[in-house]
C-alpha cells in the first residue's frame, strides 16, 4: 500500500468515525408500536404510538424517554413527547409531565403538564419547565414547588435548579414551610443536600414561639440554627431583640446578638441596649453586656440604668434586674451609683449594694458604697432601698441600711454642708418625686447651717441624738427635730473650728453625679466593636436563556434548513422577549 492509499484510508476512517459520532448524537428510537407518516399535520416527521406492550421508548445520549405519542422530526434532531411522558438521565434524574419537546441539537428541553422532576434530594413541580442538558439546569418562571423531606415545602414565582452543586435560587413570593416554621423572602438561595438557606432582601422565619426578620441571612433547615444581618429582628413574643447580627437557635428559643443591640420588653415597656447580648426565651432570660443600658419606660420621667454587665429574668409579672459592676441609675429628679443593682418589677424594691470583699477602709470602697442624689442631697449607706408605687411606678420611699449618711450643700456659704449621720435612714418621697421627710435613727450626728427669715446665718448647729426626723422642701431642709438628744450646741461661724465642720466619714461626691443618660458613661473604657463580616451578598440569577444557550439554539435553527412554512422547532419555545435575542432584566444585586 502506497503513501497516497494510506492518506485516502486514514481519511476514510475518520470520515467514518465523525460520522458515527454524529450519529451517535442523533435522537434513537428504541421502540415504537406504530409507525405512521402525516405530512399534511407533521410535515418531514414520523408519527410514532405506543402499543400494549409498552409506551414509545426514546434514547438520546445516556437520557431516555417514555411517552404514548411521539413525533420525530429527524432532521432537526428534535422530538415532540405526549401523554404520561417519562424522562430519565442515569440515576439522578427522574422527570414526568403530560407533554416534552427536546432538541437533540441544543441539548434543551421544555416539559408542561403536571410536570414533576426528581433527584435523590428533592421534586420540583411546576405546570412548565425547561431542562439544559448541557448545563444540568432546570428552570420555571410561572410558579413552582420544590419538596425536601426533611427540610419542608418551597414554593416561589420563579426557580432554578443548578444539579450538578445541589442549589436552587428561587425569586419573587418565596414560602418555604415545614413542621417548624415557615420562611418568607424574595430572594432564596437553598442547597438541597444540606438544607441550607440563604435568605436576601425582605425574610421572615416563623416559628411557634419566635418570628424572626432580616434581608440577609441563613437558616439551617435542619438544625434549626441560623444567623440575621442587616436590620435583624427576632420577636419571642413579649421580646423583640433587634441588632446588626443575630445568631439564633430555635430548637431551645435562644438567640445571641452583637453591635447596637435592642432588646423590647412589651408587656413591661421597657428597653434594654447594648453591644452583645444573649436571650433564653424558655428561661426568660436576657444577659447583655458592652455598654449595657436598662430604661424602664414611663410617661413622663422614664428610669435609665447602666453597668458593665444587666440580666434580666423572670416572667414578665414577675421581671427582676441585675445590673453589676458600677452599676448607676438615672432619670431626671432622681440618679445613683452602687457596685451593683438589684431591681424587683412585682415587690417594687430596687436595691443599691455594696460589693463585700472591699472592707470600709479599703479606697475603693467609697467609690463603690451606694449613693443617692434627688435635688440637693446625696444619700450614701451600706445598703440602699428605693421602693416604687407598683401600679404608679413613682418612688414613694427609700431606705438606707448602716452607715447611713445624709448631705446638702449649704445654699449660701461656699464651703458649708448639712449633714447628719446614722445607722438607718427612711426617707419619703412626695408627688413631685423630690424627698419630703427623712428619718434617721440609732446614734444620729448632726450639722445644720441655721438660718433666720432673710437666709442670714445664725450660726452651726452641731449634735448627737438618738433620731432625727426631718422635713425638706425643694432640696433645702425646711424643719428638723432631734428625739433623745444627748448633746448639742449653736456655735458662731467665726468662732467654730474648721476640722469641726464636717462629720466622720464625710465625702462629698458631686463630681461622680450623673446629670444625663450620656454621664451613665463616662467611667467606660473606649468601645471597640467587632467588624461583622457575616454573609456575601446576593448574586442574582444570571438569565437562563444566556449568550451561550441562544447561540446553540440558532445553531439548531441554521442546522434545520427548514422554511418559512416550517419554522425550526429548536426555538419556538423560548419566551418572547428572548426571541428577539433581548436579554432579561436580571435582579438588582442585594448587600
Amino acid at each position: 500500500m502506497n503513501k497516497l492509499q494510506v492518506l485516502l484510508f486514514i481519511l476514510f476512517i475518520g470520515f467514518v468515525s465523525i460520522s458515527k459520532a454524529q450519529e451517535k448524537k442523533k435522537i434513537e428510537i428504541k421502540y415504537s408500536g406504530f409507525l405512521n407518516v402525516d405530512e399534511e399535520k407533521y410535515p418531514g416527521a414520523k408519527v410514532l404510538t405506543r402499543d400494549d406492550a409498552q409506551q414509545v421508548h426514546i434514547e438520546h445520549k445516556g437520557a431516555n424517554m417514555w411517552c404514548d405519542k411521539a413525533i420525530h422530526y429527524s432532521q432537526e434532531n428534535f422530538i415532540e413527547a405526549y401523554g404520561n411522558v417519562i424522562v430519565k438521565q442515569g440515576d439522578t434524574i427522574n422527570m414526568t409531565s403530560k407533554y416534552v419537546e427536546y432538541s437533540g441539537l441544543s441539548g434543551l428541553a421544555f416539559a408542561s403538564g403536571d410536570v414533576v422532576l426528581k433527584d435523590p434530594n428533592s421534586t420540583i413541580s411546576s405546570d412548565t419547565l425547561y431542562f439544559d442538558r448541557i448545563k444540568q439546569q432546570a428552570f420555571y418562571k410561572n410558579g413552582g414547588t420544590v419538596v425536601k423531606d426533611s427540610s419542608g415545602t418551597i414554593t416561589s414565582k420563579i426557580g432554578r435548579y443548578y444539579m450538578e452543586i445541589s442549589k436552587y435560587q428561587f425569586v419573587e413570593d418565596v414560602v418555604m414551610v415545614n413542621e417548624e416554621s415557615t420562611i418568607n423572602s424574595n430572594f432564596f438561595d437553598f442547597y438541597s443536600d444540606t438544607g441550607h438557606a440563604y435568605l436576601f432582601g425582605p425574610s421572615t422565619i416563623t416559628t411557634p414561639t419566635s418570628k424572626t426578620y432580616c434581608e440577609k441571612g441563613f437558616y439551617d433547615t435542619e438544625t434549626k440554627i441560623g444567623y440575621a444581618l442587616k436590620k435583624a429582628k427576632i420577636n419571642y413574643d413579649n421580646r423583640i431583640i433587634e441588632g446588626d447580627s443575630l445568631y439564633f437557635d430555635n430548637n431551645i428559643s435562644f438567640a445571641s446578638a452583637t453591635n447596637n443591640i435592642k432588646v423590647t420588653d412589651t408587656i413591661n415597656n421597657s428597653i434594654i441596649k447594648g453591644h452583645y447580648a444573649e436571650v433564653f426565651k424558655e428561661k426568660d432570660s436576657v444577659f447583655i453586656t458592652k455598654r449595657a443600658l436598662a430604661i424602664t419606660l414611663q410617661e413622663n420621667d422614664s428610669i435609665y440604668m447602666h453597668a458593665d454587665k444587666i440580666m434580666v429574668t423572670g416572667k414578665p409579672e414577675h421581671r427582676i434586674i441585675r445590673a453589676y459592676y458600677n452599676a448607676k441609675i438615672f432619670k431626671s429628679d432622681l440618679s445613683g451609683k452602687a457596685d451593683s443593682i438589684h431591681s424587683n418589677q412585682k415587690t417594687g424594691i430596687t436595691q443599691l449594694i455594696n460589693i463585700d470583699r472591699f472592707s470600709s477602709g479599703d479606697k475603693f470602697s467609697t467609690k463603690r458604697k451606694p449613693i443617692i442624689w434627688n435635688i440637693a442631697n446625696q444619700m450614701t449607706g451600706d445598703t440602699i432601698h428605693l421602693i416604687s408605687n407598683t401600679e404608679t411606678e413613682k418612688i414613694d420611699s427609700l431606705r438606707v441600711f448602716d452607715n447611713a449618711f445624709i448631705i446638702s450643700k449649704d445654699t449660701i456659704s461656699e464651703n458649708g454642708y448639712n449633714q447628719i449621720y446614722g445607722m438607718k435612714l427612711t426617707g419619703l418621697f412626695n408627688e413631685e418625686n423630690q424627698l419630703r421627710q427623712v428619718d434617721i435613727v440609732k446614734n444620729a450626728e448632726s450639722i445644720f447651717y441655721t438660718r433666720n427669715d432673710k437666709q442670714e446665718l445664725i450660726g452651726i448647729d452641731k449634735a448627737k441624738s438618738g433620731s432625727i426626723s426631718m422635713l425638706f422642701a425643694d432640696g433645702d431642709i425646711e424643719e428638723y427635730n432631734r428625739i433623745n438628744q444627748v448633746d448639742g450646741k449653736l456655735h458662731p461661724e467665726s468662732k467654730y473650728p474648721e476640722k469641726e465642720k464636717i462629720l466622720k466619714g464625710f465625702d462629698w461626691r458631686e463630681d461622680e453625679r450623673p446629670m444625663s443618660v450620656e454621664d451613665l458613661f463616662n467611667d467606660d473604657p473606649p468601645l471597640v466593636l467587632p467588624v461583622i463580616k457575616g454573609l456575601e451578598d446576593y448574586v442574582p440569577q444570571e438569565n437562563f436563556f444566556d449568550e451561550d444557550m441562544l447561540k446553540r439554539i440558532e445553531e439548531a435553527d441554521n442546522r434545520a434548513k427548514t422554511d418559512e412554512k416550517n419554522p425550526s422547532k429548536a426555538s419556538r419555545n423560548i419566551p418572547t422577549q428572548i426571541k428577539g435575542k433581548q436579554k432579561l432584566t436580571a435582579p438588582k444585586t442585594i448587600k
